[in-house]
């Protein structure tokens, strides 16, 4: 339904929703094309940016990257990498959180948290440090929650916990023993397991875990002196590099709630689908959506669109030829305080509502819906009159218990 368009202007400020064919026909150009976006819309969202701090990057498998900010979702199979005086925390689904230190490096393999069997959270550590609290995944199905690196694999038992990878030695702050290249895992809460070299080590709170890297001479060999060597082991303190990140005092808080934020996630994601009313969900979603124009509420208009938002808009200039154009939600934003300023009179009938629930792509049954009206409005716009008749096209998907657009779409009939 929802093809990929080439936009056909350059020099547009997007508008709110409902005025997208209006604010398209005056500011849009029939010059260039814009640029593809970043990342695929269809790839599989595991988490939000719900704190960031710096220079946050998302690199797809394409090549193409993409600095995060605030609200963008994350999807799996994006390598995430944060500059040396970079911080990030990512709200994960299932109610979790992924605290991203300075200089981290690291991208979610798998991620699946539909409150069944097939639960699961893959992530692979490539250096540097994270703290991950687990959400439902890690009281649900604990096997499916694992953390791999170049030299280990962690799994947990209902964990607060910060996994580290240091790719070289590097010297201690006492000027004792060498902090050697390796995985290390400190536990805050609840407990993880480090396995290496067929063996495992529990590590309770407290605690940290290391399990040694190969160096370059050891490459190869496997000498009984060398396997026992790699093995993980428990030390006797805390390394000094682990240093509280900005975010972390605000985690600590969460971790003492995170079981009951999960259980109340978990029980949303699996409310019965016989309560699903997809007619009566779009018209809310709808008269939201509606009301906050009337109010020229930029911000309550803003907050029923996803970050990570596809609008598109099929126009007709002054000469009666097409014109198509993609929006982005800055542009969205920037469009719509501009907008609303110059608003007046601002009147709309919808004709016809119509909705159906929509692949949920493995998610919970009523947490997707695809949304149709047709609506006529008028008013003054920067002084000058306006009317035309559109069909709005909306993916609707239910994320932390909100309806937010994820797809929106606009053609002037």
């Amino acid at each position: 339904m929802y093809p990929r368009f080439h936009a056909v202007g350059r020099r547009l400020a997007a508008a709110l929703f409902h005025m997208l064919c209006l604010c398209a026909l005056l500011h849009a150009t029939a010059q260039g094309a814009a640029p593809a976006d970043a990342a695929n819309p269809g790839d599989t969202g595991y988490a939000t940016v719900y704190r960031l701090r710096g220079e946050v990057v998302a690199k797809a498998a394409t090549g193409d990257e993409r600095g995060l900010k605030e609200g963008d979702r994350v999807r799996v199979g994006e390598k995430i990498r944060a500059a040396a005086n970079a911080e990030a925390v990512l709200k994960t689904e299932d109610a979790g959180m992924v605290a991203v230190r300075p200089g981290a490096e690291f991208v979610a393999e798998r991620f699946a948290a539909v409150g069944n069997a097939r639960d699961g959270m893959a992530l692979r550590l490539l250096s540097g440090s994270l703290r991950v609290i687990t959400g439902w995944i890690g009281r649900t199905n604990r096997r499916g929650h694992l953390i791999t690196t170049p030299t280990a694999t962690i799994g947990i038992r209902g964990t607060d916990h910060e996994p580290y990878v240091l790719v070289e030695d590097r010297p201690a702050a006492d000027a004792g023993t060498p902090h050697r290249a390796g995985t290390y895992d400190k536990v805050n809460r609840g407990g993880t397991t480090l396995s290496a070299a067929g063996e495992s080590v529990d590590i309770n709170p407290g605690r940290v875990g290391f399990a040694r890297a190969e160096s370059g001479g050891d490459k190869g060999k496997r000498s009984r002196a060398l396997m026992t060597l790699l093995l993980p082991v428990l030390l006797d303190k805390i390394p000094d590099f682990y240093v509280p990140g900005e975010f972390d005092a605000e985690l600590d808080r969460y971790s003492q709630t995170v079981d009951d934020s999960a259980r109340k996630a978990l029980e949303q994601k699996l409310k019965p689908a016989a309560r699903c009313t997809p007619k009566a969900l779009a018209r809310s979603w709808l008269d939201r959506l509606d009301q906050s124009i009337h109010r020229a509420d930029a911000p309550a208009i803003l907050a029923l669109f996803a970050p990570d938002v596809a609008i598109h808009a099929i126009v007709r200039r002054k000469d009666g030829s097409l014109s198509e154009v993609d929006f982005s939600r800055e542009e969205l934003v920037q469009g719509t305080l501009a907008t609303v300023k110059q608003l007046a009179g601002y009147q709309h009938r919808r004709i016809s509502v119509a909705a159906t629930q929509a692949d949920a792509g493995g998610q919970p049954a009523c947490s997707r819906l695809e949304v149709k009206s047709v609506v006529i409005e008028q008013g003054r716009l920067s002084g000058k009159p306006y009317r035309f008749e559109s069909t709005e096209r909306y993916v609707l998907e239910l994320r932390d218990g909100e309806w937010l657009a994820t797809r929106a779409e606009t053609t002037q009939r």
